[in-house]
């Protein structure tokens, strides 16, 4: 079945609870969708990403909703960014994406929507926990340059089908994403960007990487699980 291409739409700001916190997120939910993607942001990164945002975009053109949220707050991201800590609690964050996978489930326009999670950098690593965590809410994970092994002993629970994407020049995640992948037993590939290096700040790097992140989470076979389920005939 051909795929239906839809316009990007404005995202609704939402306050996500988890725990004693509340997380500010984008929420885009276009006209017939059949799945939503949650965006888990790496070290240092937000929802304002420009990257995550182009991607977010793409996503929605392919009929896909899609949540952009901060796993940290304001107060929080001040402390990491001094400390560069809380990033690395995986624990914490995948904590953070169960409570908005329940979030959504609780949505009268989201409830009845596939899940599927888009981790970066050790977003991946915790993207990968709530998925063990959730496994008859997740359908799908994309890791881009992600740190999976970060997410330990849960690499084994994992059922739902990941991609682990990562560049070709990123040598030391490439074994770390070899790794971890080993010990998962569910359906897994990874897919090496040939050319491309670990992600560098700046927007004219980040207009040059577009193509191939939006190309890849479009056409990886872990999120078609979620942008065009099976249908009938």
């Amino acid at each position: 079945m051909a795929m239906i291409e839809h316009l990007p739409i404005s995202p609704t700001p939402v306050r996500i609870p988890a725990g004693p916190s509340l997380l500010d997120g984008d929420l885009a939910v276009p006209d017939r969708v059949s799945g939503i993607v949650v965006f888990a942001h790496g070290s240092g990164s937000s929802r304002h990403s420009p990257r995550n945002r182009y991607v977010a975009e793409a996503l929605q053109q392919a009929g896909l909703a899609t949540l952009l949220m901060d796993l940290l707050t304001r107060d929080e991201e001040r402390i990491d960014m001094c400390t560069a800590r809380l990033r690395f609690d995986i624990g914490m964050l995948a904590e953070r994406l169960v409570a908005a996978t329940d979030w959504l489930a609780r949505r009268d326009d989201t409830r009845d929507l596939k899940v599927g999670y888009f981790g970066a950098s050790t977003g991946g690593g915790a993207a990968l926990v709530a998925a063990a965590a959730k496994p008859d809410r997740v359908a799908a994970v994309v890791s881009r340059g992600g740190r999976p092994d970060l997410a330990g002993d849960a690499l084994p629970r994992v059922r739902a089908p990941t991609l682990l994407i990562v560049g070709g020049d990123d040598e030391p995640v490439i074994e770390m994403n070899q790794e971890a992948m080993a010990q998962m037993r569910c359906e897994k590939r990874l897919a090496i960007i040939p050319g491309a290096n670990p992600p560098v700040r700046g927007a004219g790097r980040a207009r040059r990487s577009r193509p191939v992140g939006a190309g890849m989470v479009c056409r990886t076979h872990a999120l078609k699980r979620v942008l065009w389920p099976s249908r009938p005939g």
